[in-house]
C-alpha cells in the first residue's frame, strides 16, 4: 500500500458484546467471552479464519451479550471500536470461555444490523481515518493551541513518574512520536477514568471535543499525583518509583473503575507492606531476603499468580514473632499450687516443671526443654499441657500428629509448588504471636510414613537443642529460632518412636491412677465438671465416695478417667431428667387451678399421684433432694456391672495362672489356661501370640521336662517324660487382641506345673517375668502399670523378677501396703510362692542336674 493512503476497515463486521470495559483506539484490553453469540463468533470467525481480515471484529462496549441464544439481542451502542485479535485463549474451568486480548483500531458507528444469529453482523461506517504515519511531525498550526495545551498537560504528568521505570519511558517517547491526534485515546486509557468517561470519549468523534473532554481528566491526575507527593516521605526516588507502578500494569490493560479502586487499595497496602517490613524486628538475613521479595513485588504485575503468592510470603513474614515473647512467671510456689490444683497425683511430671522454673530464675537465657510424656490414654497428658502453659504464663498451641505422614507437614512446601504453605510448626507460631509458646506435639507415636517423605525425621531439627535455634521451614527458606519454645510431646508408647527422635526427647512416664487417685480425681475435678455440664447443683445431686468407688470397679477398667467421665456424665443426665419431671409437677397443679377450678385440681393432683408412682418404679431414686446416687441407682441407671471379679473362678482347677501384661492402655491380669490329652507330644498355642510368647512357651515346657523327676510331675500314664503319648494345649483368653512379649514366662511354668501336679494355683497371685532355660527368672518392663492393673483386680500377692525390686519405688505407699510382693531370682522360688505351702522337690535329687 502507498504511504500515506487511508486503510479501510471493511464494512461489514462481526460484533463483540462487552460489558466489562471500554476499548479506545490504540489501546488494549483483555476480556473474557463466556456468553453462547460471543463465543460462536470466537470458533466461527477468529479460530477458523485465515486472513487478517478475519481477525478485524467491531467491539461494542456498554452492552450485554444475552445468557441464551433464545433471547433478543438488547439495543446497542451506537459508536464501536474496531479491534484486532491479537491472542485467543481457551479454558474449560470452571466453565467453558475464551480470553480475549484485542487491540483498538479506530472508531465506527453502526448503519444497520445485518443478521444476530448464530453471531451479530452489522453494516458499519467507518469515523477515524486510519494512515500509515511517514511523516510524524504535523505542523503546530494545524492542531492548534487545544493540542498543545493537551501535550504540555500530558508531558507534565509523565515527567511526575519515575523515568527510569521502562514503562514510563516508553510512554514518553509516545508522546513525541505519535501524531498528535492519536494521545488523547491513548492517555485516557492509561491514567485513572471511569468506564463512563471513557464512553464519552469513545463517543466524541469530532477531534477537538476529545481534546476539551481529555484534558480535565490528565489535570485530575496531575493533582492527584501533587497530593500523593505531598503525604509521602520526602524520599523522592521511591515515591516516583512507587507511584511509577499504574502506568507500567495500564500499558497494556484497561481497568474498570471497579478495579482501579481495587488497585489504589492493593497499591497503598504494599506501602503498608513496605513499612512494616523495614520497621519489624526480623533477622538480618529475613530482612535482606524480604527486601528483594518486595523490589520483585514491586515490578510485577498483579495479573500474575507469583504476584499473589510473593505477597502472603511477604505477609507471613511480618506476621511471625522473631523477637516478641510473654514473661514468664517464675513464682514457684504458686506455681506448685496451680498445678496441684489443675491434676492430682503425677508427681514427677509437676516436680520436673518447677524445676525448670527454678532453673530459668538463674538463667534467663536458657533454651525450653523437650519433654515427652508416655502414658495410657486419659491419664492427662495433654491437659497437662495446658496447665503448665497457664503455669508458665505462656501461650499454648496443640499440633495433632497423629496420622500425619507427609513430612511437609512438619517443615512445609517448598514455595515453587502450586498451593504452597508453610509447616505446622511455622503456622503455630504464626497463630500465637510469640516466640516462647508452649507447643504439644500430640500423639508423637502414631506418625506414618510415606512417599511423600518421614515426619519423624522432619521432627529430629525441631527437636534437637543443638539445631532447633536455625530451624528453616522450606517455606520460609530462611532461620527462624525455635529455641525458646517449650516442647511436650505426648505418646501412648514407645515403641513405634524412632530411636534418633526417642534420643532427643526427655521421657517422663505418666502412669495409670490406682483407685484412691481415681476417687480423688472423680471429686475434686470430673464431678464439679459434669455437674457444670448438666445445670446440677450439689443441693440436687450426691454421690459419695463409696458409689465412685464401685463405678470405677464395676462400671470401667483402664488405667485413665475418661470411661469414669463419661459414667459420671450419664448419672447426670438420669438426674437432670428427674429434676425437670419434678419441675413440672410443680408448676402443673397450678395452671390447672387458674382454668378450671377446684374439680380440675383434684383430678390433676390424682393424675400427678400415678406419673409419680411409675417414674419412681423406673428408677429407684429417692424423690427428695438431693438425690442419693447408691448401689441400686447406679444399676438402674448404668445397668448390670460390667465387670466383676472372676479371679477365684478361674482358678477353681488345675492348669490356670493369672499373668500380668502391659499395653499402651495401662497393665491388664492376663489368665494362662492348660489342658492335657493323649496325643503325640504335641504343643498347640492359642489366643493370637507373637513369636516372643510362643518362644517362652516353648521354653517353659522345655524347662519342666528336664525337671519332671525333681517336682514328681507326670504325664496321665506316669512317665516323667511329660509329651510322651499326650498333647498340650495352652490357650491365652481373649482371643482377639495380640499378645507378645518375654514377661508371661513364669505364668506358663506355673500353670503347666499346676496343670502336671493336679494342684491349685493360690487365686490371690499374679506374676511376671521372663525365663531362661537355666530357671533364672530375668527383669522385664512396665512393673508399674502391672502391679496397679493387679491392685485394681483385687489380688494380693505378686511375683515380680528380684532384680526389678527397685522399681517398685514408683508405686504408691498405699498400693504397696495393700499387696505382698515376692522377689524371685529362679523359678524354684516362683513355684514355692504361687501354690499353697510350696512347691516341694524330691529328696534325693540333685538340685543342679541338668540336661543342657
Amino acid at each position: 500500500m502507498a504511504a500515506g493512503s487511508a486503510i479501510q476497515i471493511p464494512s461489514r463486521l462481526p460484533l463483540l458484546l462487552t460489558h466489562e470495559g471500554v476499548l479506545l483506539p490504540g489501546s488494549t484490553m483483555r476480556t473474557s467471552v463466556d456468553s453462547p453469540r460471543n463465543m460462536q463468533l470466537v470458533r466461527s470467525r477468529l479460530l477458523k479464519g485465515t486472513s487478517l481480515r478475519s481477525t478485524i471484529i467491531g467491539v461494542i462496549p456498554n452492552t450485554s451479550d444475552p445468557t441464551s441464544d433464545c433471547d433478543d439481542l438488547p439495543s446497542l451502542h451506537r459508536i464501536g471500536t474496531a479491534a484486532l485479535a491479537v491472542q485467543v485463549v481457551g479454558s474449560n474451568w470452571p466453565k467453558p470461555h475464551y480470553t480475549l486480548l484485542v487491540t483498538g483500531l479506530c472508531r465506527f458507528q453502526i448503519l444497520q444490523l445485518l443478521k444476530e444469529k448464530p453471531y451479530p453482523v452489522a453494516e458499519v461506517e467507518q469515523l477515524d481515518r486510519l494512515e500509515q504515519f511517514t511523516n510524524q511531525h504535523k505542523s503546530e498550526e494545524e492542531l492548534g493551541e487545544l493540542s498543545e495545551q493537551f501535550y504540555k498537560y500530558a508531558v507534565q504528568l509523565v515527567e511526575m513518574l519515575d523515568m527510569s521505570v521502562p514503562a514510563v519511558a516508553k510512554l514518553r517517547r509516545l508522546l513525541d512520536n505519535l501524531p498528535r491526534e492519536a494521545l488523547p485515546d491513548i492517555l485516557t486509557s492509561i491514567i485513572r477514568t471511569s468506564n463512563q468517561e471513557k464512553l464519552q470519549i469513545l463517543d466524541a468523534v469530532r477531534l477537538e471535543e476529545r481534546f476539551k473532554m481529555t484534558i480535565p481528566l490528565l489535570v485530575r491526575q496531575i493533582e492527584g499525583l501533587k497530593l500523593l507527593q505531598k503525604t509521602r516521605k520526602p524520599k523522592q526516588d521511591d515515591d516516583k518509583r512507587v507511584v511509577a507502578i499504574r502506568p507500567n500494569r495500564r500499558i497494556n490493560h484497561i481497568p474498570s473503575a471497579t478495579e482501579d479502586e481495587e488497585e489504589e487499595e492493593d497499591h497503598d497496602d504494599v506501602v503498608m507492606l513496605e513499612k512494616k517490613i523495614r520497621t519489624s524486628s526480623m533477622s538480618e538475613q529475613a530482612l535482606k531476603v524480604c527486601l528483594k521479595e518486595m523490589k520483585r513485588l514491586k515490578k510485577m504485575p498483579q495479573s500474575m499468580p507469583e504476584y499473589a503468592l510473593t505477597r502472603n510470603y511477604l505477609e507471613l513474614m511480618v506476621e511471625l514473632p522473631w523477637n516478641k515473647s510473654t514473661k514468664d512467671r517464675l513464682e514457684i510456689r504458686a506455681a506448685r499450687i496451680l498445678l496441684d490444683n489443675d491434676h492430682y497425683a503425677m508427681e514427677k511430671l509437676k516436680k520436673r516443671v518447677l524445676e525448670y522454673l527454678a532453673v530459668r530464675q538463674l538463667k534467663n537465657n536458657l533454651k525450653g526443654p523437650i519433654l515427652c510424656f508416655v502414658g495410657p490414654p486419659g491419664v492427662g497428658k495433654t491437659s497437662v499441657g495446658r496447665s503448665i502453659a497457664k503455669t508458665l504464663g505462656r501461650e499454648f498451641h496443640r499440633i495433632a500428629l497423629g496420622g500425619v505422614c507427609d513430612q511437609s507437614d512438619i517443615r512445609g512446601h517448598r514455595r515453587t509448588y502450586v498451593g504452597s504453605m508453610p509447616g505446622r510448626i511455622i503456622n503455630g507460631l504464626k497463630t500465637v504471636g510469640v516466640n516462647n509458646p508452649v507447643f504439644l506435639l500430640d500423639e508423637v507415636d502414631k506418625l506414618g510414613k510415606s512417599l511423600q517423605g518421614d515426619p519423624a525425621a522432619a521432627l529430629l531439627e525441631v527437636l534437637d537443642p543443638e539445631q532447633n535455634h536455625s530451624f528453616t521451614d522450606h517455606y520460609l527458606n530462611v532461620a527462624f529460632d525455635l529455641s525458646q519454645v517449650l516442647f511436650i510431646a505426648t505418646a501412648n508408647t514407645t515403641a513405634t518412636i524412632p530411636p534418633a527422635l526417642l534420643d532427643r526427647m526427655e521421657i517422663i512416664q505418666v502412669p495409670g491412677y490406682t483407685q484412691e487417685e481415681k476417687i480423688e480425681i472423680a471429686h475434686r475435678h470430673l464431678i464439679p465438671k459434669q455437674l457444670e455440664q448438666h445445670g446440677l447443683t450439689p443441693q440436687q445431686i450426691q454421690i459419695p465416695q463409696v458409689t465412685t468407688l464401685d463405678i470405677i470397679t464395676r462400671y470401667t477398667r483402664e488405667a485413665g478417667v475418661r470411661s469414669l467421665d463419661r459414667k459420671l456424665g450419664a448419672i447426670c443426665r438420669a438426674v437432670a431428667v428427674k429434676v425437670a419431671e419434678g419441675q413440672h409437677k410443680e408448676t402443673k397443679p397450678d395452671r390447672a387451678d387458674v382454668g378450671e377450678g377446684d374439680d380440675c385440681k383434684e383430678h390433676v393432683t390424682e393424675d400427678a399421684k400415678t406419673e409419680s408412682i411409675s417414674d419412681t418404679a423406673d428408677l429407684a431414686l429417692p424423690p427428695e433432694m438431693p438425690i442419693l446416687i447408691d448401689f441400686h441407682a447406679l444399676k438402674d441407671i448404668l445397668g448390670p456391672p460390667m465387670y466383676e471379679m472372676e479371679v477365684s473362678e478361674r482358678l477353681s482347677q488345675p492348669g490356670v495362672a493369672i499373668g500380668l501384661a502391659w499395653t499402651p492402655l495401662g497393665g491388664e491380669i492376663m489368665f494362662v489356661e492348660a489342658s492335657r490329652m493323649d496325643g503325640e507330644g504335641q504343643l498347640t498355642l492359642t489366643g493370637q501370640l507373637g513369636d516372643v510368647m510362643k518362644e517362652s512357651a516353648h521354653l517353659a515346657i522345655s524347662w519342666l521336662r528336664s525337671n519332671a523327676k525333681r517336682y514328681q510331675l507326670t504325664n496321665a500314664s506316669g512317665s516323667f517324660d511329660l509329651l510322651d503319648n499326650t498333647d498340650i494345649h495352652l490357650h491365652f483368653p481373649a482371643g482377639a487382641v495380640t499378645k507378645d512379649g518375654p514377661s508371661a514366662g513364669v505364668t506358663i511354668v506355673t500353670c503347666l506345673a499346676s496343670l502336671f501336679s493336679g494342684r491349685l494355683v493360690c487365686s490371690d497371685v499374679a506374676m511376671t517375668g521372663e525365663i531362661t532355660l537355666r530357671g533364672l527368672v530375668l527383669p522385664v518392663g512396665g512393673i508399674k502399670d502391672k502391679v496397679l492393673a493387679a491392685h485394681r483386680a483385687g489380688l494380693k500377692r505378686i511375683i515380680i523378677p528380684q532384680r526389678n525390686e527397685k522399681d517398685l519405688e514408683e508405686i504408691a505407699v498405699n498400693v504397696r501396703e495393700d499387696l505382698t510382693f515376692v522377689m524371685a531370682s529362679c523359678l524354684d522360688e516362683v513355684l514355692n510362692a504361687a501354690f499353697d505351702g510350696g512347691f516341694a522337690v524330691k529328696p534325693g535329687v540333685e538340685r543342679f542336674n541338668s540336661k543342657l
